[in-house]
């Protein structure tokens, strides 16, 4: 290969993906067919792309990075962690503001959690990019949610025995107390975990390549954020080494202009918007 050609996809799991019923392996507990938590509309289709253009390009394409969000059951995310003033839930999709809780309006289940809480509110909202969001409890450590899509899992294990190499594979959102949608850094480190700090190891592994192209779930969010970060941190003349692949991609549902306005933004920075297409082509003219 005369060029370092390197894939980053973000978080392509099966609680992300809209996926049809053949895809929903049986819960053996429960009899009943296991579902995507938050499935995100054209994620399937986007992960299907994916894996078709692994198993073209895979003789052209150097390196595999691979982020896979990863959480436990009790997030400050995730509904059972809230409740409302009246002692009633709190239901998915329901964006918390400090001022909100220091009205009332909503408390952590654990009242000794509240000091933090509202520590953690302020940080998040000072830095403008996102406030809470209670999503559904997704991606849990050790669930079928948090696999990997079944046809991309195949798809890099082909790569893996082709170029006996290992995709390197990164796990975030481990830690309760902050949102992590990021895969350099979370949305407010914790001092007192270093996980949650910026991913220097990431961005240099990152640098090396001559390209950089990036695929993945939601874009919206962990993709946006995750490549957000990369352009602020991986340096200005390497910017332009940045692809988004653009139908690999998709948004999670309400939120597709902050999706739109992303692209934009990316592309007036200097990243490059393909195709899965296009991509394959630079990838076969590599190997």
């Amino acid at each position: 290969m005369s060029r370092k050609l390197h894939l980053l996809i973000i978080d392509p799991q099966n609680d992300f993906c809209d996926l049809p019923a053949s895809y929903c392996a049986i819960n053996p507990v429960s009899g009943q067919a296991h579902a995507p938590a938050l499935p995100v509309p054209g994620a399937h289709q986007d992960m299907l792309r994916l894996a078709a253009l692994l198993n073209y390009g895979r003789a052209g394409l150097s390196e595999i990075s691979l982020t896979l969000d990863s959480h436990h059951r009790y997030d400050i995310a995730h509904p059972t962690f809230w409740q409302r003033a009246d002692a009633s839930a709190v239901t998915p999709f329901t964006e918390i503001s400090a001022a909100a809780v220091r009205r009332g309006d909503f408390v952590p289940r654990q009242a000794v959690a509240l000091p933090r809480v509202l520590a953690y509110l302020d940080q998040l909202e000072a830095h403008g990019r996102y406030q809470l969001m209670v999503w559904p409890l997704h991606c849990e450590i050790g669930s079928w949610g948090h696999n990997v899509h079944e046809d991309v899992r195949q798809a890099y294990a082909q790569w893996e025995d082709a170029h006996q190499r290992v995709v390197h594979k990164l796990n975030k959102g481990s830690n309760p107390w902050t949102e992590h949608y990021s895969a350099v850094m979370a949305e407010v480190p914790d001092a007192d975990d270093p996980a949650t700090a910026l991913n220097s190891d990431l961005i240099a592994r990152l640098a090396q390549a001559d390209q950089v192209y990036v695929a993945g779930e939601a874009g919206s969010h962990c993709v946006k954020a995750t490549v957000e970060h990369i352009v602020a941190h991986i340096g200005a003349e390497r910017v332009a080494r940045l692809a988004l692949i653009t139908d690999c991609i998709s948004p999670v549902s309400g939120f597709e202009a902050a999706y739109q306005d992303f692209l934009h933004a990316m592309q007036a920075r200097g990243v490059r918007l393909m195709t899965a297409a296009e991509v394959q082509v630079e990838l076969v003219a590599n190997a």
